[in-house]
């Protein structure tokens, strides 16, 4: 075996969101061949991807049938996670992709899903932060059992920064954690909108492969603000299966689909969207209709990033503290990483695909 042919071998494979092979991608290094044994790395577009078994078992049949039948393929990955965004003040420059979760309308646990999603990215090795952009109603705190802990300031080139908790492997901030909890933010909306850009300039989030923003419900200030201040590389929305909820999902879409704003949907995701009692695990009860979501996604062209279930347990987890993520409970743990795995390959698609996403230029 010489390298030559491993490499012509491995063309032949091809990246399964990207639909271009291996090799053109520069995906595959580190070739040492000794004997019979073959072993190179691949660089992934993210951590957390869902189809690094894929890859792995295509790349050994390939050797197989082209090269040496009789090969032992080792295969380990790395990653680069991609990014696509145009930052011409230069924030955030240690950060390569934005997330901002959406929704219409508050209720639909956009919280959740936003907390979790942050942990399910980290359990597949992805370096994350998670930014509470509700200023008026913060949930950060609560989730993460972290209400009372203050942040730390430190001095970086003759500057203060907010240096972000930590919990579970997640970069925190939020309102919540710097004031108290008992107290009403009674602000208007000039004041909330500066509040969202020293969250985003004044903290020290360091190098990130993904930045969640746990957006407020509906479409306002802080939403435009965040926009004119950095470049988001796209947004999830947030619905749950009935009426009410997916009639203001739509607006939540247009917004981000107007010419003006023009950010990328990731997907679309479809929460509490049936309910499973303990007691009777194998039963599914659409207390708020069924497939609303999957619905509207198809209706707009969006993808359906996947359902999250009613369960007792994800509300009890953001009360204590301890998001469902961080649980025992396998089924649940599953549902929220094919969501995060969903997400992070339509984010590889639109890195690779879709222009630059910009700050916005002005208001609308």
């Amino acid at each position: 075996m010489i390298e030559a042919d491993i490499l012509n071998a491995l063309k032949k494979v091809e990246e399964p969101d990207l639909h271009k092979d291996l090799v053109t991608l520069g995906m595959v290094k580190d070739i040492i061949i000794k004997e019979d044994e073959v072993t190179f790395t691949i660089i992934l577009t993210t951590p957390a991807c869902p189809l690094k078994e894929k890859m792995k078992n295509d790349c050994i049949k390939a050797i197989h049938e082209n090269v040496n039948k009789n090969a032992l393929v080792k295969i380990s990955f790395t990653s680069n996670t991609t990014t696509n965004r145009i930052d011409s003040v230069n924030i955030l420059p240690g950060v390569k992709n934005i997330i901002a979760v959406v929704s219409g309308k508050g209720g639909v646990g956009k919280s959740t899903i936003a907390a979790n999603l942050a942990l399910a990215l980290s359990s597949q090795g992805a370096s994350v932060g998670l930014m509470d952009a509700d200023i008026y109603g913060p949930s950060v705190p609560i989730m993460f059992g972290v209400r009372g802990q203050r942040p730390k300031m430190k001095d970086i080139n003759g500057k203060g920064y907010i240096v972000p908790l930590e919990r579970f492997g997640i970069k925190l901030m939020s309102i919540g954690l710097l004031i108290d909890d008992k107290q009403a933010v009674v602000w208007r909306g000039p004041m909330a909108s500066s509040a969202i850009k020293q969250f985003v300039s004044d903290v020290a989030w360091g190098d990130l492969d993904y930045l969640v923003i746990d957006m407020p419900p509906g479409t306002g200030d802080i939403h435009l603000t965040l926009l004119q201040t950095v470049p988001v590389t796209g947004a999830i929305i947030v619905t749950t299966p009935q009426a009410v909820a997916l009639a203001d999902a739509k607006k939540a879409i247009a917004m981000f689909k107007q010419a003006q704003i023009n950010v990328p949907i990731i997907g679309l995701v479809e929460n509490m969207a049936w309910f499973t009692p303990a007691e009777l695990p194998e039963n599914k009860y659409y207390i708020f209709g069924k497939e609303g979501g999957k619905r509207l996604s198809e209706e707009y062209d969006l993808a359906f990033l996947g359902q999250v279930p009613l369960v007792q347990s994800i509300r009890e987890g953001g009360d204590i503290g301890i998001p469902a993520m961080m649980s025992d409970e396998e089924i649940i743990k599953t549902a929220f990483i094919d969501f995060a795995g969903l997400a992070t390959r339509n984010i590889a698609i639109r890195n690779a695909e879709k222009p630059a996403t910009t700050q916005l230029k002005s208001l609308v």
